[in-house]
Order: structure tokens, then C-alpha cells, then sequence
């Protein structure tokens, strides 16, 4: 799944915020916790726990590429495993923030119904997600 949004708010801003664990918590739909943050940049660690289709899923996060108000790759291992890749560029009304999840999907065998609804939902939870951190830079006061 991958989409972009465009954010009335400079580079360096949008990369700190969405680039902080911590933050996750504030604009990822169903992220429950983020706890243990161990270091910054690459090699940066945390745990998680996620709220999936009605069951906490846990599990652990690694910053593996952290190149500042550019890119920061994250890539989890738990019940679910998964890379996240955030892109981040100049536009002309602020920063164009790329966000691309890969992961496969922890339920066993579903049907090709259960499937497509359950990767719907999650097309609708990123979108969500990126709308969030939208508004919430376009609303807080810069420096």
C-alpha cells in the first residue's frame, strides 16, 4: 500500500514528527502503544502494540535507513511483519510525505472476500493516518 499527501508545513517539521515513534500513537489509526525507544536515527529500536481487526498484535521496530528530512525506513518483526518507508520532499505548499507499508497480512488462509476487505480497511486506515499528521502540523504553531 503506498500514498502521498501534501503537508502545509516545512520538511524539517514533518520529517521530526513522523520520523519520532512516540508521535505514531497521535496519527497511526489503531497503534496502541509504543514503548522501549532505544537510541535515534538508524539502528533507532521500539515496541509496539497494534490493534488489528479486533486483536493486539506486539511486536518490535527498526529504524533501518534514517537519511534526516529525506527518508526513514522502519521494518517490524512481531505478529505482523512489515516495512514502512517514509518519503519526504519539498513542495510548493510545504513537504509531500510518500508513505509506503509492504507487509503480509497475519491471518491464516482467509478468503479471497475476507481478503480484499481486510486490505480495504487498511487502505482506508493509512489514508486516515496520513490526513491525521496533515492536520495536526497544519494546525500546531511553528517555531
Amino acid at each position: 500500500m503506498k500514498n502521498s499527501v501534501v503537508i502545509a508545513a516545512p520538511v524539517d517539521r514533518v520529517f521530526g514528527y513522523v520520523a519520532d515513534p512516540k508521535t505514531m500513537v497521535e496519527w497511526l489509526p489503531s497503534m496502541m502503544e509504543i514503548r522501549d525507544v532505544i537510541g535515534t536515527g538508524a539502528g533507532q529500536q521500539y515496541g509496539w502494540t497494534y490493534k488489528y481487526v479486533g486483536l493486539l498484535l506486539t511486536g518490535q521496530s527498526t529504524v533501518v535507513e534514517h537519511v534526516p528530512n529525506e527518508t526513514s525506513i522502519h521494518q517490524t518483526i512481531g505478529t505482523i511483519n512489515s516495512v514502512w518507508t517514509f518519503s519526504f520532499e519539498p513542495h510548493d505548499e510545504g513537504t509531500s510525505l510518500t508513505l509506503e507499508v509492504e507487509y503480509n497480512i497475519p491471518i491464516p488462509v482467509l478468503g479471497k472476500l475476507a481478503e480484499r476487505l481486510v486490505l480495504r480497511r487498511d487502505k482506508r486506515s493509512l489514508d486516515f493516518a496520513l490526513t491525521n499528521i496533515q492536520e495536526t502540523l497544519a494546525t500546531e504553531p511553528t517555531d
